[in-house]
């Protein structure tokens, strides 16, 4: 695949759990002129400041977001603020310079009402204030650089860096005798490692002119609830999932409402001459030999 050599990046967000992994996996894929910024370096929602981040850059991924889904309940703008408006700066800026813009975007923006896979084109409507946060970031994205815009949607993510469900099972696990998740909620628990790696192809592609713009879908293949989760990572750190007992949403309320399936299908990756995730369950095997992983999982076997 031909591309730009060297290509020059822009990480936004990049002290988060996904920004940190997308910054190694860059280097790791030997893109050397790649610009790492955090919330403190970079103000998304600063004009000016995203103005002069993203100038002379030919690749842009925002990692940037608002994350809290309940905490946005009861702030809104600031959810629109960071995961909104703050798209549209940089589609904006991306636009004067001629870079390409990829967007970390959510299940959130869909129902989640379908047992069946979602395509990228099936019809949004959030059921909470983070995801209507997150669909107006895509539809600004794709009003002001409808030519060189990419969203892509992940869900269920862990990784090494940052607080993630796998991690709260593992230290629970070294905490308490057993566990109630919930299993009636469906998903597909994504490692920040192959998304990372879907982006760094993803970018390098619409560089290249070689990937269509538009909605992609970046989660691991398969599907499981949060509780058959549970049980694989306690199964995997050789721990007894019979510790994990099965609840129900109805049993740990909520502020924000939590989709019934964010279950997604991944078609448009073949259009980009590009492999979707592996299985959840064989990422999830990998992932919990890195050495964060393991450390708390001698802790929990004790």
């Amino acid at each position: 695949m031909s591309r730009p050599v060297p290509l020059r990046w822009l990480v936004t967000g990049a002290g988060g759990m996904l920004g940190q992994e997308l910054t190694a996996a860059l280097g790791a894929a030997g893109e050397r002129q790649v610009t790492a910024v955090d919330r403190a370096a970079l103000d998304v929602t600063d004009a000016a400041a995203v103005r002069a981040a993203v100038a002379g850059n030919d690749v842009v991924v925002n990692c940037a977001a608002y994350t809290n889904v309940d905490g946005a309940e009861g702030e809104p703008d600031r959810a629109e603020a960071v995961n909104g408006h703050a798209v549209g700066l940089l589609a904006e800026a991306c636009g004067r310079g001629g870079a390409r813009l990829l967007q970390l975007s959510t299940d959130y923006v869909l129902p989640g009402t379908s047992p069946e896979p979602q395509p990228e084109h099936a019809p949004t409507g959030p059921a909470n204030a983070y995801g209507r946060s997150k669909l107006l970031g895509e539809r600004l994205l794709a009003e002001r650089l409808p030519d060189a815009g990419y969203v892509v949607r992940t869900a269920w993510l862990y990784g090494e860096h940052g607080g993630n469900f796998v991690a709260t099972m593992l230290r629970l696990a070294a905490e308490r005798p057993g566990v109630e998740v919930v299993d009636d909620q469906y998903g597909q628990p994504t490692w920040t490692a192959p998304l990372a790696g879907q982006l760094v192809a993803l970018g390098r592609a619409a560089a290249a002119g070689e990937a269509p713009p538009g909605v992609y879908h970046g989660t691991a293949a398969g599907r499981t609830t949060w509780y058959g989760l549970a049980r694989a990572v306690f199964t995997h750190a050789g721990l007894d999932p019979e510790r994990v007992r099965p609840t129900t949403t109805a049993a740990f309320p909520r502020p924000a409402a939590r989709p019934a399936s964010s279950v997604l299908s991944h078609a448009r990756w073949a259009e980009a001459g590009m492999a979707v995730q592996p299985d959840w369950e064989e990422s999830l095997t990998e992932a919990l030999r890195r050495p964060a992983f393991q450390e708390l999982i001698a802790k929990a076997q004790g």
